[in-house]
């Protein structure tokens, strides 16, 4: 049988597709390690710790930062509850998202804050799930034997290990270095100098160690019975169940490290493994220009990216290259803003070049650059603005470009003027209603006063009137004075009775501590004798149609930072509800904005509130005297402009036709007075011709 051999359709087509491996590279997940052991089995250069958190937490000026600060310098610990949550913080950040991480304190022996139950199911339950375990294995005797020969400097804090300062084992390193040179000992060239070089390097050793041999003290956590104490509440607490963690990992991504080997050499022992394990390295964003170099002012793009392409090359003739951002900068146009570069922020990733807009976007940028090029970006935020006459296609492209990108369509007349309006109004009823009340009080006033005039010149009426009103107050106070004494049931004298009415009388006369009674009642009887003033008063309602005049006109005092003020709180509403238009979408955007007056006013309250568009588009129809436009217009409204135009035609034939049979009948008139003429003349001829007979 013949097999029929497939052939590709571009066989020499390049399948390899830069967009989709970079978008691949964006979404997968950094590779992250942890470490276990036994307690202080490594040194410092290998396992590292908490410690550059702190220093990171308290280098920010953040209010954590400064309180601690404040605790280490009053001498207080940082508590292990405040570090597990500074590591769990740092575990969900942004830069170990891009970066990944490196565990190396979880579990620990403490449980003040979290048991070690709960610290392994944190392991197994971290975002980030951990790719490579490290296990270092190093015997109990080989890590007591370490730690109890620990040394620390008192003054510098330095810990040192035994064969650091302990002169005996110096020594004993450098005779054996010896015997091993004499054992395998050729005739090689530049072997003196090496013996030379090693004899300087033991003369330095020995002169360090009696320099810091008087300076150093043990630790209590290095005592040998301590650290016994420590490995034996490891193997009991935690071993067990790290080794169900280690059981439960893919043993290809396993690594089991002799503790007894220097650091360095374990080090490159977990390089050699990861180079076979197919893992994918963390991609560094590099700074292209230093803070020492300056660039020149390049305006033009070209000339700017091919000088950017140059600087710090990973490789000979490997030069930068443009990506699809272009002279934009990512961070801001995933806020939703179009801003543009600077050269002296520009940095490379994944072989391109980006433009940053400040120091706090670059900084943001270097922490993680995934979530600003992943796509849909780069994508316009969708701030547009769209302008045109009438009739000329304003909806219909506004809605075609929210439809493709997502977004919403405002229109101004229907959507902000309605609202301005409303409020206008508001204010107009407001001033009215102010308006009215004071109206009311004055005309209360007036009346007052004029009433009170009207009174003081009618003293004697309100003397009587008094007296009355003080006759009876006196003789309700006698009688009530009466029953309360129970006094004899008759008056014996009747000008006695009198007398000590007018007493009374005067009594309520008088001033009794600066209340003069005469002075109350006089002012409540002409209160009372006002008639009510309300908002139907002939008086308030002449004095307010002057106010209703000037509020016809009534505006706002800057009516269109009002419109900017209306605008403004719509699109944050749009923006709100139309944040999750589709996946990736830039934070701010997504509207089209149409039917916007053209005022210079309106668009400098506009700037002033940061409302600016990213694109404004004007349609225009300039070909032919705007013929494409009007021909638009009449299809619209084709029956009303023939309808129109046919009552144009009818008057202007019915026009023509009166015109015509005005001439007609101004034709007929002069005919007639023409025959009438001739017949006169005709008459007055025979007349003539009779009397010459005659004669």
């Amino acid at each position: 049988m013949i097999s029929q051999k497939k052939t590709e359709e571009h066989p020499f087509a390049d399948i390899f597709d830069e967009d989709e491996t970079e978008k691949d590279f964006l979404l997968s997940k950094p590779v992250c390690f942890i470490i276990f052991g036994k307690p202080v089995i490594t040194t410092q250069e290998w396992k590292p710790n908490t410690l550059p958190i702190l220093e990171e937490m308290i280098a920010t000026e953040s209010e954590s930062g400064a309180m601690l600060r404040s605790m280490l310098i009053s001498g207080n610990s940082i508590p292990d509850e405040l570090v597990t949550k500074l590591m769990l913080e740092k575990l969900n950040s942004s830069e170990v998202s891009h970066f990944g991480y490196i565990v190396t304190e979880i579990p620990s022996l403490s449980e003040d804050a979290m048991t070690v139950l709960q610290q392994v199911e944190l392991i197994k339950n971290l975002k980030l799930k951990p790719d490579i375990i490290i296990n270092i294995r190093c015997p109990d005797y080989d890590i007591c034997q370490r730690i109890s020969g620990q040394r620390q400097h008192c003054n510098t804090g330095y810990v040192y290990t035994r064969d650091q300062w302990d002169p005996e084992v110096i020594e004993s390193r450098r005779k054996k270095k010896k015997d091993t040179h004499k054992e395998g000992k050729t005739e090689e060239e530049g072997e003196e100098e090496e013996e030379q070089e090693e004899e300087e390097a033991f003369i330095a050793e020995m002169q360090m160690a009696a320099e810091i041999l008087h300076h150093l003290v043990q630790r209590p956590e290095d005592y040998l019975e301590n650290v016994e104490n420590i490995i034996q509440l490891y193997k009991e607490t935690i071993l067990n169940c790290l080794e169900e963690v280690m059981a439960e990992h893919n043993p290809q991504f396993l690594i089991e490290l002799d503790g007894n080997k220097p650091p360095e050499e374990l080090f490159m022992t977990v390089i050699e493994r990861l180079k076979y394990l197919n893992l994918k390295r963390a991609a560094v964003v590099t700074k292209l220009q230093s803070s020492e170099e300056e660039m020149n002012d390049i305006t033009e793009t070209d000339e700017l990216f091919h000088t950017l392409s140059a600087y710090k090359l990973i490789a000979p003739r490997y030069r930068w290259r443009r990506s699809k951002w272009g002279h934009t900068c990512p961070v801001a146009l995933k806020e939703g803003n179009i801003y543009s570069g600077l050269p002296d922020f520009s940095v490379s990733f994944l072989g391109k070049i980006y433009c940053l807009s400040s120091e706090e976007t670059l900084k943001t940028f270097l922490l993680n650059p995934r979530p600003f090029l992943l796509p849909p970006m780069p994508i316009p935020p969708c701030k547009i603005f769209i302008f045109g006459p009438q009739y000329s296609g304003k909806t219909t492209l506004s809605h075609l470009i929210a439809n493709y990108y997502k977004g919403k369509v405002i229109d101004y007349t229907t959507v902000v003027q309605p609202i301005f309006d409303a409020a206008r109004e508001s204010l107009i009823e407001n001033s009215i209603a102010e308006a009215t009340e004071a109206a009311i009080k004055v005309v209360k006033e007036n009346l007052l006063a004029e009433l009170q005039a009207k009174r003081q010149g009618e003293p004697s009426f309100l003397n009587v009137h008094f007296n009355r009103l003080a006759d009876k107050i006196s003789y309700s106070f006698v009688a009530a004075h009466r029953q309360e004494s129970q006094t004899s049931t008759s008056l014996e004298d009747t000008e006695e009775a009198k007398r000590n009415n007018n007493n009374h009388v005067s009594f309520f006369t008088k001033s009794t501590n600066g209340f003069n009674l005469l002075t109350y009642f006089t002012s409540f009887t002409i209160e009372d004798s006002i008639e009510e003033v309300t908002a139907d008063h002939p008086a308030v309602i002449s004095m307010l149609e002057e106010s209703l005049k000037a509020t016809s006109d009534m505006n706002f005092e800057n009516p269109y930072e009002k419109h900017a003020e209306i605008l403004e709180e719509i699109l944050k509403e749009v923006m709100e509800e139309n944040k999750d238009r589709f996946s990736g979408a830039p934070q701010n955007g997504g509207w089209i904005l149409g039917n916007c007056p053209l005022v210079k006013e309106l668009w400098i309250a506009l700037i002033d509130k940061g409302i600016l568009p990213d694109l404004v588009i004007l349609l225009s129809d300039t070909e032919n005297n705007g013929k494409c436009l009007l021909n638009r217009i009449y299809l619209r409204h084709k029956s009303e402009i023939n309808a129109k135009i046919l009552e144009r035609l009818l008057d202007e034939l019915q026009k023509k036709k009166q015109e015509e049979a005005a001439e007609r009948r101004a034709k007929e008139e002069e005919f007639r007075i023409e025959e009438e003429k001739q017949r006169l003349l005709e008459a007055i001829n025979k007349k003539a011709k009779g009397k010459h007979r005659l004669i």
